[in-house]
């Protein structure tokens, strides 16, 4: 074999991808359990159908008290400190000129989109908590607050928090098709998989942790927020 074989070799070698586990399985899990439950929240919201929408709301809550917690003791990508972004670092992004991190895990784009759906999510479920449409639906914490409070709750639970919720989730789907289709990144293999192929000069970056020991750890996290959503719902009279 020649010189300029082995160099062909070694640089085409270079330029293949490496796979990195990116997304651990607890926050695959949440992500595509939030999805299916906020689905159906809306669905439910909707069609009135109030019981199931009580349901489902406890479950989001549980959820969302999840990733808060994952999001500082998960996987290295999962961390909120791996994607909380500066706005020096979401300018540089729309200019083309990202850091190497921003096409691993989340972009600074798709970073703002998590923590707008987290925050709106958490107002709505909370809202609910305390909402009440005097006729069969009355939140468990309603009997906890004044009846102004009640009052703004039910509000905005019921109006804009409802269309911001639908427009977001519609607005996330609409971004995911846009990047799959038209800029061709894969977003929705490594959130089923865990794994994406990375550059080879991001090959030392560090994977995020998905072994079995982590994995116990958000069993009981989760465990201990579903167990916190029971005890709020079991506060409806």
């Amino acid at each position: 074999m020649t010189d300029s074989s082995v160099a062909a070799m070694q640089a085409a070698a270079s330029d293949t991808p490496v796979r990195k586990r990116i997304w651990d399985l607890p926050t695959r899990v949440f992500h595509w359990t939030l999805s299916v439950a906020v689905i159906g929240l809306i669905a439910t919201g909707l069609g009135g159908v109030m019981e199931w929408h009580f349901r489902l709301g406890y479950t989001v809550l549980a959820l969302l008290l999840f990733r808060l917690l994952w999001g500082f003791v998960g996987g290295r990508w999962s961390r909120f400190a791996s994607f909380f972004y500066g706005p020096g670092s979401v300018v540089a992004y729309l200019r083309g000129r990202a850091h190497p991190d921003h096409v691993i895990g989340h972009t600074p784009l798709g970073a703002l989109s998590v923590f707008a759906v987290l925050t709106v999510l958490a107002v709505q479920v909370g809202t609910g908590l305390m909402a009440d449409d005097e006729i069969s639906a009355a939140g468990p914490l309603t009997r906890f607050v004044s009846s102004d409070v009640v009052s703004l709750a039910t509000g905005w639970h019921e109006g804009p928090g409802k269309t911001i919720v639908i427009a977001l989730v519609s607005l996330h789907v609409l971004a995911v098709l846009f990047y799959v289709l038209v800029k061709r990144h894969r977003l929705v293999r490594p959130m089923v998989s865990g794994d994406k192929l990375v550059a080879p000069a991001h090959s030392q970056t560090a994977p995020s942790r998905d072994d079995t020991a982590s994995r116990g750890l958000a069993l009981v996290l989760f465990a201990a927020c579903a167990g916190a959503a029971w005890w709020i719902s079991s506060l409806r009279v």
